[in-house]
């Protein structure tokens, strides 16, 4: 069960209270600790306490605010005035200046990143996570103080997350349910098929309601699941292969002794001009190398030269045959 909070609008005042009696009243030793209780009750206390605290300090002490320089009979209605005003305008600055993360926790808003064919986008929330978006990727994001939610809508994403068990981070991929354990990890929805990646750390898969048999799976560093409507099947994959399936971070394409209609299907994902495998007979033709992701010219030429394939460009798309 979330625990229940003021509006933002009480915390702020509550929060510039703190930092106004910090700077301008007395402090004892039984203000800080009461500082801190507050602070610990929840994090909307302490996310508009240092957002606060941080714009009060990257002012300098406005002089409009120092107690020297106003004066001794005004100081009662002025310095609380003068800080409450500038302090709604703090806040604003602060909040904008990371990503409007206090608007998303309290009123749980939904953001949407897409990246086109051959883009790439890194999504970062706000303890500091990180979604790497791969080509014709879709990700929809919640962030609340009691958990973390991602729909993956399309395409391929890699995810760091900062494991935090008060702040759950939960994915939905189709009928799946993916929770994080503390891990990087990296998954590609193909329509009704999901591709699960564990390079560091685990995360738990809950298939969904097409299995209702199938029990929760704990997946580890160096497992592979498939997810499908008719079933999960799991291998153990060796370090070098998932660094090969992370290959277009960096921009390109790995390839180890792959078929060459797989091949021409992963070039496609990145690029407007499709490789088209027009004769079956070479389908099942093996191919490697390194390539750019976007370098589709580069690769027919290797098929031309080194396999001995006639390559024709027609109509926007490459067309090999034997």
């Amino acid at each position: 069960m979330s625990e229940a909070h003021p509006v933002a609008g009480e915390i702020e005042a509550r929060a510039v209270e703190w930092i106004e009696r910090q700077h301008f009243g007395p402090w004892s030793p039984e203000d800080a600790a009461s500082l801190e209780a507050w602070l610990s009750q929840s994090l909307y206390h302490r996310v508009a306490f240092d957002r606060l605290d941080l714009g009060w300090q990257r002012t300098e002490r406005l002089t409009a605010l120092r107690p020297a320089q106003i004066p001794s009979d005004m100081a009662p209605s002025m310095r609380g005035f003068g800080w409450r005003a500038i302090g709604t305008g703090l806040s604003v600055i602060a909040l904008a200046a990371v990503g409007a993360g206090w608007f998303v926790l309290s009123a749980n808003k939904q953001l949407t990143y897409a990246t086109s064919v051959g883009g790439r986008e890194v999504v970062r929330l706000i303890d500091g996570s990180q979604i790497e978006l791969n080509t014709d990727t879709k990700i929809r994001v919640s962030e609340r103080s009691d958990g973390r939610e991602v729909w993956l809508d399309r395409g391929e994403a890699y995810f760091q997350i900062t494991h935090d068990a008060a702040r759950p981070l939960t994915i939905e991929a189709g009928d799946e349910r993916i929770m994080d354990i503390g891990t990087k990890f990296l998954l590609r929805r193909d329509n009704d098929r999901l591709r699960i990646a564990v390079s560091e750390g685990g995360v738990r898969l809950e298939p969904g309601s097409d299995l209702p048999n199938q029990k929760a799976i704990v997946l580890r560093s160096g497992d592979i699941a498939i997810a499908t409507p008719s079933g999960v099947s799991i291998n153990k994959e060796p370090e070098s292969k998932l660094a090969n399936d992370l290959a277009w971070r960096t921009g390109v394409l790995i390839f180890h002794r792959s078929r060459l209609a797989d091949v021409a299907a992963e070039f496609n994902r990145y690029n407007h001009e499709q490789i088209v495998i027009a004769d079956p007979a070479v389908a099942n033709f093996e191919i490697g190398g390194t390539f750019p992701t976007t370098d589709v010219d580069g690769f027919a030429a290797v098929t031309r030269d080194v396999l001995r394939l006639h390559v024709q460009t027609n109509n926007g798309a490459v067309w090999i045959s034997r």
